[in-house]
């Protein structure tokens, strides 16, 4: 089936109007057709080559929300009408220990859904600025929300299950501090969450400016961080940080903010590497520096039950397909409160 999308032939090129092909529906897929998408910071770097082995042209999307459209003969776990979403993945190899676990995020073999090996044409996988999409049903997922919020469900696929996965591993809840460096699209999420889990929660941005947008979204505290006297006062008081800034940055200044034996995680991705940290901030106090990617299928799941149960969504901007290129721009500029979403309607022109 050939449908409408936006993606681009090459890394220096912008993203156009395309028609792409998905594959007819198999036994166990699922075809969505796709209210939503919303708009990554992974996405610019991938579909402009800033991480390596892009594969074009690329149609970039992994916050994808709608209806079920069809289902193949032996789908069980969804039905024609249903609202799902997709996130990150669309496949794994189903049989490492990884998989076992639900944690197909760290699966040698784990398909993104777009830039990821495929038999699909063109051999690789096509994300989600597009009319539709097809997906093994095991990734995709319930969607519980009410329908008017639909839109702003679509960023939980990414940022929301990013900063949820080690907000639930490192255990945050009442009687934790936790600090969520950066209140953007993923600081933003994982403020809301930290506060649904019932920590207490210490927001960190560069500018005073967003001192008020990060009490409003739920932080009990924000510290400037070029603040020297501010910082101080959060030394050795946090058990975890969940770092999701995409920039490199001096990694020290936060780790002097953990207690012994606090962890921070990163969940930022930024396309060179940060400064190495002094190891002394490490080993004084047994502090951990850690990583974290996504959320397996079964805890992506867990995130979207909490929220739709707790009345949690993304703050959004809608935009037009063809708005996808100055979204980009303005997304370098940190211009958005706090996560793009391209109303998928919009595609057909």
């Amino acid at each position: 089936m050939t449908v409408k999308a936006y993606g681009a032939h090459a890394g220096d090129q912008p993203l156009v109007s395309l028609d792409i092909t998905r594959r007819d529906v198999g036994a166990h897929d699922v075809r969505i057709d796709i209210a939503y998408c919303g708009v990554c910071h992974s996405d610019l770097h991938q579909v402009r080559g800033e991480w390596a082995g892009t594969l074009y042209p690329c149609v970039p999307g992994h916050e994808i929300v709608g209806r079920v459209a069809a289902v193949g003969a032996h789908v069980s776990r969804h039905k024609v009408g249903d609202l799902v979403g997709v996130g990150c993945m669309v496949d794994s190899c189903q049989g490492c220990a990884d998989c076992e676990d639900g944690l197909e995020q760290y699966c040698d073999g784990m398909v993104g859904t777009y830039n990821g090996p495929t038999a699909d044409a063109p051999g690789h996988t096509l994300g989600g600025y597009a009319q539709q999409i097809v997906v093994h049903e095991r990734f995709v997922l319930r969607v519980r929300h009410a329908e008017d919020q639909l839109a702003a469900v679509a960023p939980l696929l990414c940022a929301g299950i990013t900063t949820w996965s080690p907000l639930r591993h490192w255990n945050a809840g009442p009687g934790k501090r936790v600090g969520i460096v950066g209140i953007g699209g993923l600081g933003h999420m994982g403020i809301k969450l930290a506060r649904a889990l019932g920590a207490h929660v210490v927001a960190f941005t560069t500018s005073e400016s967003k001192r008020q947008d990060a009490l409003a979204l739920g932080a009990h505290e924000v510290v400037v961080s070029r603040d020297p006297g501010a910082m101080a006062e959060q030394a050795k008081s946090l058990d975890l940080i969940v770092n999701t800034v995409a920039a490199p940055h001096d990694l020290d200044a936060f780790l002097h903010l953990l207690k012994r034996d606090g962890t921070m995680v990163l969940v930022g991705a930024p396309s060179t590497p940060h400064p190495s940290p002094q190891v002394f901030n490490l080993i004084m106090k047994r502090r951990a520096l850690a990583g974290s990617m996504i959320g397996g299928i079964p805890e992506t799941q867990e995130m979207l039950d909490f929220c739709a149960e707790h009345g949690i969504v993304a703050d959004i901007e809608m935009i037009r397909a063809d708005e996808i290129n100055a979204a980009y721009e303005r997304m370098l500029k940190g211009d958005v409160k706090y996560r793009f979403v391209i109303d998928s309607a919009t595609l057909a022109g």
